[in-house]
C-alpha cells in the first residue's frame, strides 16, 4: 500500500504522522503560534526531526463555527509557506489543507505534494478534476455542510452506514477522474455529535471495506477534552489512548499536532505486531 509523493513512494503499510502546521490566527489549539518565519522553521524541523512523514499545512481554520476566509487571504497564507519551506527543507513532503482547486493548483505548483480536502471536492466541483489532471494523492474526508454550519447537520439513518456510501460515491468519482492515489479521513468531529465520534471509533475497522488507507484525525479535538473535563492545551494525554485505538483500528496516517508523542505510539504499535 503506498502513494506517489512527487516521485517517492510513501508505504503506508506502516502507520505514518501527518504533523499539523496551521497558519491561520483563529485554529482551535495553535492558531497564532506559528507567524513569523524563525517559529514556523522551528516547528517544521522538531516535526521533521521526530519522525513527521509529512507536514500538513493549513490557511482556513476548520474548527466548527470557524470564520470565512477568502480565497486570496488562504493563497496568501499558504503559498509563502510552501516556500519557505521547502527552500529550508527541501525534501520536505507538504500536504495541503484546502477544499478550493485554485489553491491546490497553486499550492502543487510551488512544491507541495498532496492534497488534504475536508470536503471530499463537495465545496468545489473542480477540486476533483483538479486533482486528476494534477495526479497527486488526495485526501479526502467525510463532512456535511462546512465548517459554520456542520455541526447543525448531524441526523444520520446509520453513520457507519452513511459514510461508507458517502466514501464509495467519492471514490469512484475520483477514479473516473484519474486520480491514482486516495487516502480517506472519516472526519472526526466534523458534522458529528461526541457519541457520534465514539461510534465511529469504535467501528473504524469498517472503513477498510473502502479498500483505500485511512487517515485519523484526533489530536485534542473535543471530544477528547470533553469527556476529560479538561480543555484542547490539556488533551495530550487523552490524544496519545485515542491514537492507539485509531492504530488498533486499521488507521494508516495519524494528523497530530504532538509529533513525539505520536511516534512513541506508532513504535509501540509496531513492536506489538511484530510477533
Amino acid at each position: 500500500m503506498t502513494i506517489n509523493c512527487k516521485g517517492q513512494l510513501i508505504d503506508l503499510s506502516l502507520p505514518k504522522i501527518m504533523g499539523i502546521l496551521n497558519v491561520t490566527p483563529d485554529s482551535f489549539y495553535d492558531g497564532g503560534h506559528y507567524k513569523d518565519k524563525n517559529t514556523i522553521l522551528e516547528q517544521v524541523e522538531y516535526m521533521i526531526r521526530e519522525g513527521a512523514t509529512f507536514i500538513d499545512v493549513g490557511g482556513y481554520s476548520s474548527r466548527p463555527g470557524a470564520d470565512f476566509v477568502s480565497e486570496n487571504e488562504e493563497l496568501k497564507r499558504v503559498v509563502p509557506i510552501i516556500k519557505l519551506i521547502l527552500a529550508n527543507f527541501p525534501s520536505t513532503i507538504i500536504s495541503i489543507d484546502t477544499f478550493r482547486s485554485n489553491v491546490a493548483k497553486a499550492s502543487i505548483s510551488e512544491g507541495a505534494a498532496l492534497i488534504n480536502d475536508i470536503s471530499g471536492g463537495q465545496l468545489d466541483n473542480k477540486m476533483i478534476p483538479t486533482i486528476g489532471a494534477l495526479g497527486v494523492p488526495y485526501i479526502m474526508m467525510h463532512m456535511r455542510g462546512n465548517p459554520k454550519t456542520m455541526q447543525q447537520l448531524t441526523d444520520y439513518d446509520d453513520l457507519l452506514k452513511d459514510i461508507i456510501v458517502y466514501f464509495g460515491e467519492r471514490i469512484s468519482e475520483a477514479h473516473a477522474a484519474n486520480i491514482k492515489d486516495i487516502i480517506i479521513d472519516p472526519g472526526f468531529g466534523f458534522a458529528k455529535t461526541l457519541e457520534q465520534n465514539y461510534n465511529l471509533l469504535q467501528k473504524m475497522e469498517l472503513l477498510q471495506i473502502a479498500g483505500k488507507p485511512v487517515l485519523a484525525g484526533v489530536s485534542r479535538k473535543s471530544m477528547i477534552y470533553k469527556p476529560l473535563k479538561t480543555d484542547a492545551q490539556n488533551a495530550l494525554n487523552g490524544t496519545t489512548a485515542l491514537h492507539m485505538v485509531c492504530l488498533q483500528k486499521g488507521a494508516s496516517i495519524l494528523r497530530v499536532h504532538d509529533v513525539k508523542e505520536a511516534m512513541e505510539c506508532v513504535t509501540l504499535f509496531n513492536q506489538i505486531n511484530s510477533y
